[in-house]
């Protein structure tokens, strides 16, 4: 994730939705028996918790998605390794 990203989902005053989800009653149950002690204010906290968390993992997996096509196919063309590290690591920031 950028940093401007990363510090865009930090920020405490960032606009809220209200949605509407249907979930097993029983789920919910589970939620609020969890969510104080995993240290959550309450249930939609932890909700938004695994929804943040799953949501970064995918879009991470996806971005890199690209890249790693890209570094199969020049693998598959004979591109060493070592090239391709130092390609990798020349565009890497610091």
């Amino acid at each position: 994730m950028k940093m401007n990203d990363l510090k865009q989902r930090l920020r405490k005053d960032r606009p809220m939705i209200t949605v509407t989800l249907r979930m097993p009653e029983d789920v919910i149950d589970d939620l609020k028996r969890i969510a104080p002690l995993l240290g959550y204010s309450g249930y939609q906290p932890l909700i938004r918790a695994y929804i943040g968390q799953g949501l970064r993992a995918d879009l991470a997996r996806l971005e890199d998605a690209p890249i790693n096509r890209l570094l199969e196919s020049l693998k598959a063309q004979g591109v060493s390794e070592e090239t391709l590290t130092r390609a990798l690591t020349s565009l890497s920031p610091g």
